[in-house]
């Protein structure tokens, strides 16, 4: 399957370079190009692609803005930022729009290329830097669960091997522990975090709201 991308940057150099290694591809192809952010808002979803290349800085409108407006009308497109922005508040804006990648101008075509695989197979493609700005920022607001600090240590520790994949058994194996203590640990977890199975307690440790 050829997978359909459209790209939204106002530096012409630029957009024109993205498309033409994007058709380079054999299994992608440049199916709408926009230059300014309102032409892409009115147009975009006449189109249907399965990736958008969004740059966020945009003279008229921001990229986010147009994710924000978009989104809930094109749920399976997907949107990869591509900026040469960092900063905290364009990065987790546009995260919280709905984008699903965020890359810094000056990655190589080759990260720009398999990002677009990666999105479509469902992954999350940042730049290195992005990347650890994101953990950096969840590591940060770690203790605002709600529930999470009244945990205790251990009981933080277990969450966290469980969060890794990690079986009871191998936790009890890795702590010196029995199974029936682990087993006793993750029912106080879900207690305190209000939740009734061990997905919901490893989603509310990775994917907490503000």
């Amino acid at each position: 399957m050829t997978i359909q991308i459209a790209i939204v940057e106002d530096e012409k150099n630029y957009n024109n370079a993205l498309k033409k290694i994007i058709n380079y591809q054999d299994d992608m192809t440049v199916v709408a190009q926009f230059f300014n952010g309102n032409e892409a808002l009115k147009n975009l979803p006449a189109h249907s692609p399965d990736v958008v290349m969004m740059d966020i800085q945009l003279q008229d409108i921001s990229g986010t803005e147009i994710i924000h407006q978009l989104k809930q009308d094109m749920p399976a497109t997907q949107f990869i930022m591509c900026t040469s922005f960092e900063d905290d508040e364009k990065v987790f804006s546009s995260l919280k729009a709905g984008a699903m990648g965020y890359l810094v101008k000056g990655e190589s075509m080759d990260k720009i290329i398999s990002s677009i695989r990666d999105v479509c197979n469902g992954g999350a493609p940042m730049s290195f830097t992005i990347a650890r700005k994101v953990l950096s920022h969840f590591e940060r607001k770690l203790p605002d669960i709600k529930g999470f600090d009244e945990l205790t240590d251990r009981e933080k520790e277990i969450l966290q091997l469980l969060s890794q994949g990690l079986l009871y058994k191998e936790i009890a194996d890795q702590k010196c522990i029995s199974m029936d203590t682990v087993k006793k640990h993750v029912g106080n977890i879900y207690r305190k975090l209000h939740v009734s199975n061990k997905v919901e307690a490893i989603n509310k440790f990775n994917h907490f709201k503000n």
